[in-house]
Parts: structure tokens; C-alpha cells; sequence
């Protein structure tokens, strides 16, 4: 890769983390970056582009690790559904540790979702991957109902995109910092519970079948 083209990429990934996609101005980030105005548009052509190479560069290595820890889990079980915590850990460690390696990406997709930029850029780039443990996860709790899953999906994203915010980790409620897979191991007790749950009934008092 060219040294301007990176420097594109590392500069854009900042501003976007620091003060958002939306205002962020190509202008902006190729006078921070150094480089003139076209050597944007010679390397990726539009600002819609760019955020998208931005992602992919990131996204790619976690989902590599995904679909091969995945791969191993599937093996190891053999005709029998896949345990939910490892299944979870396979899913959420390899974006908690891209996280401590890339605090500036973890600043941009934190953007992305306030922005609401995040849910076109989650199915492209995420979007695959999630369906292979989506399958795997429906294996694995095979009388949740369909619509269950989806919130409870909903909520652990929702727990997992706050988590990964607050990265570097710095403690809370005076409990001292850990390590971002430690964390996520963390995470993985406490979302597995959540899905384990008993089904809410509905407001009238009937319970789901």
C-alpha cells in the first residue's frame, strides 16, 4: 500500500472517530493527512469509498478469526449444537481484541452508530459472517422463539457496541481495569444468561408457545 494511501486511510479513520463521518470533509483529511485534494479521488473515488475501505481493512482479520474459531467450534461438536458461551466467545474476542490493538477504530464504529451510518455498514461488511453464527446460534437454543431472537440479539449488540466505546477499558465503579478479552469473557457470562432466559410474556399475561 502507497504511504499517501495510508495515510488517508489512518487520518480519515481518526477524524471520523474524533467528530464523526458526516461532517468530516475530504478537504479535512487530506490537509491533516498531507496529501492533495485528488489523490482521494485517484484512490478511492468518493468519500463513500473511502469509509468503506476504512471498514473493511478492520473488518476483514476479526471476521478471519471468527469463521476460523467458528470453523474449529463446528468440528469439535460434530452432530450436536455448539455450547452458546463458546459460540459467544468465538463471536465477541476477536473484536475486543482488534479493539486494544485499534482504539481509533473502535472510536469509529462507536461514530458510525450514533451517526446511524453503522446498520448499512454492519450488513456489508459483517452482514455474512453474522449469519454463520446466527445459524449456529439458533442450534444452540433450538425453542426460542424467532422474534425472542432477534431482540435478544439486538440487546447483546446494543451491550457489545457500549462495551467496545469504552475502550480502553478504565475500570468502573472503582473495580480496576482489565484486559479487553477479559472483558469480553465477561461479556460472554453475562449474555449467555440473557439469552438462557425465560421468554417475557406479553402484556395480557399469556405466555408465548
Amino acid at each position: 500500500m502507497s504511504e499517501a494511501r495510508l495515510k488517508i486511510l489512518d487520518t480519515a479513520e481518526r477524524l471520523f472517530g474524533e467528530e464523526g463521518y458526516k461532517p468530516v470533509s475530504l478537504r479535512r483529511i487530506t490537509a491533516e493527512a498531507g496529501v492533495n485534494l485528488a489523490s482521494i479521488h485517484y484512490y478511492f473515488g468518493s468519500k463513500e469509498e473511502l469509509l468503506d475501505e476504512l471498514v473493511a481493512r478492520r473488518a476483514g482479520p476479526v471476521n478471519e478469526e471468527r469463521m476460523e474459531k467458528l470453523r474449529r467450534l463446528r468440528e469439535a461438536a460434530g452432530p450436536n449444537p455448539i455450547v452458546l458461551e463458546d459460540l459467544l466467545e468465538a463471536f465477541l474476542v476477536p473484536a475486543f481484541r482488534s479493539a486494544e490493538k485499534s482504539p481509533e477504530w473502535v472510536k469509529l464504529m462507536g461514530r458510525l452508530h450514533a451517526e446511524g451510518v453503522m446498520p448499512a455498514v454492519g450488513r456489508k461488511h459483517f452482514g455474512p459472517v453474522g449469519e454463520f453464527f446466527l445459524t449456529e446460534l439458533r442450534r444452540a437454543l433450538p425453542d426460542l422463539p424467532a422474534d425472542e431472537m432477534a431482540w435478544r440479539i439486538n440487546f447483546a449488540a446494543g451491550a457489545m457496541a457500549l462495551a467496545l466505546r469504552a475502550m480502553p477499558m478504565e475500570g468502573v465503579h472503582g473495580v480496576p481495569a482489565e484486559p479487553p478479552t477479559q472483558v469480553a469473557r465477561r461479556m460472554v457470562a453475562f449474555l449467555s444468561g440473557g439469552f438462557r432466559a425465560p421468554v417475557a410474556p406479553p402484556e395480557n399475561g399469556e405466555v408465548k408457545r
